[in-house]
C-alpha cells in the first residue's frame, strides 16, 4: 500500500528533477524501486504521469512570462509557434507509437500481455538509456555558442525535434528536456527558445499520456474486481499537489544552473546517474 510520506518523497524527486535534463522519470523510477515498490504497476505508472502532471503546472507559472513574449507577442507569431508544436507533437506520435509496436509485437512477443509500461523496471535499459542521452548532451554542450545559426523555429527542426521526442517515450532514462533541447542545439538554435519550445510539447503531450494510463488503471481495476475506482486516482491527485509545490519551490534555485554554458555537465551527471543505477540494480538483485 503507497504510504502519503512515500507520494510525498516521490513528488519531491520529481519538483527537483523536473527542469533539469536529467530524467526526473527515472529519479522517480529508482526512488520507487528503492522503496520496494513495482514501477511498472498500473497505478505507479499513473501516480508519475500525475507527479509530472503537477510539476507541469510549475513549469507553465515559470515559463509564462517567456511564453508570452515568444509565442504571443502577435496573432502570426502564435499561429506560427502553434503550427511548429502540432508538427513536433505529430512527429512525436508517429515515432513513439511505431515504437511501442515494434517493442510489443517483436521484442516482446514471448511476454503474455506485454505492455511499453513492463519496461519501467528494467534498471539496466535505463542506465543505457540515461548513457545515450548524456552523451548526447555532452556533444550538444560542446558545440554551445558556436553553432548558432538559426534565431527561430523553422518545420525542419520541429521534425528532428519531434521524432527526438518520439524516441524518449519508451525509454524511462532517456530524457525528453534533455534530448529535444541537445537536438535543437545541434541544429543552431538559440538554448532559451528551445527550453520555452520543449516544456510548451510537454504541455500538449501530457494530457493524452494521462489519458492512456486512466485507462490501463481503470482496466487493471475492472479486472481485478475490487476496490473503489475513487481511491485508484487519490494518490495520484495528491502527488501531482505535492509535486507542484515541490517544482515551484525548486525552480527558482534550479534555473540559475541553466545559464552560462553549463549544459554539457548535466551528460555528465546523466553518465554518472547511469552507473548509480548498475549499481543500484545489482544490489537489489
Amino acid at each position: 500500500m503507497l504510504s502519503y510520506f512515500q507520494i510525498l518523497i516521490l513528488a519531491f524527486v520529481q519538483g527537483m528533477c523536473e527542469l533539469l535534463p536529467v530524467s526526473s522519470s527515472a529519479h522517480v523510477i529508482v526512488a520507487e524501486k528503492l522503496m520496494g515498490l513495482n514501477p511498472s504497476r498500473p497505478e505507479m505508472t499513473m501516480l508519475l504521469v500525475m507527479l509530472h502532471t503537477g510539476t507541469m503546472f510549475a513549469v507553465i507559472v515559470y515559463f509564462w512570462k517567456g511564453w508570452r513574449r515568444d509565442f504571443f507577442a502577435s496573432r502570426a507569431q502564435f499561429q506560427w509557434i502553434a503550427i511548429q508544436v502540432v508538427l513536433a507533437t505529430f512527429f512525436t506520435g508517429i515515432v513513439g507509437y511505431g515504437l511501442k509496436i515494434i517493442i510489443e509485437k517483436v521484442f516482446m512477443r514471448n511476454t503474455p500481455h506485454a505492455e511499453i509500461e513492463d519496461l519501467f523496471s528494467n534498471l539496466p535499459l535505463m542506465a543505457g538509456a540515461l548513457t545515450a542521452v548524456g552523451l548526447l548532451i555532452i556533444y550538444a554542450g560542446l558545440r554551445e555558442g558556436r553553432a548558432l545559426r538559426h534565431s527561430e523555429i523553422q518545420p525542419h527542426h520541429s521534425f528532428w525535434i519531434g521524432v527526438m521526442q518520439g524516441l524518449c517515450l519508451p525509454f524511462r532514462g532517456f530524457s525528453r528536456s534533455g534530448a529535444t533541447i541537445s537536438t535543437g542545439m545541434i541544429l543552431g538554435l538559440p538554448k532559451q527558445k528551445l527550453e520555452e519550445f520543449s516544456f510548451a510539447l510537454a504541455v500538449v503531450l501530457t494530457p493524452p499520456v494521462i489519458a492512456r494510463e486512466a485507462y490501463r488503471l481503470i482496466k487493471a481495476h475492472a479486472l481485478s474486481g475490487h476496490g473503489s475506482v475513487i481511491h485508484l486516482f487519490m494518490p495520484g491527485l495528491v502527488g501531482m499537489v505535492f509535486s507542484f509545490i515541490a517544482g515551484l519551490l525548486a525552480l527558482k534555485w534550479l534555473s540559475r544552473w541553466l545559464e552560462g554554458g553549463r549544459w554539457k555537465f548535466f551528460g555528465f551527471y546523466c553518465l554518472l546517474a547511469a552507473v548509480g543505477v548498475l549499481l543500484i540494480h545489482f544490489k537489489l538483485k
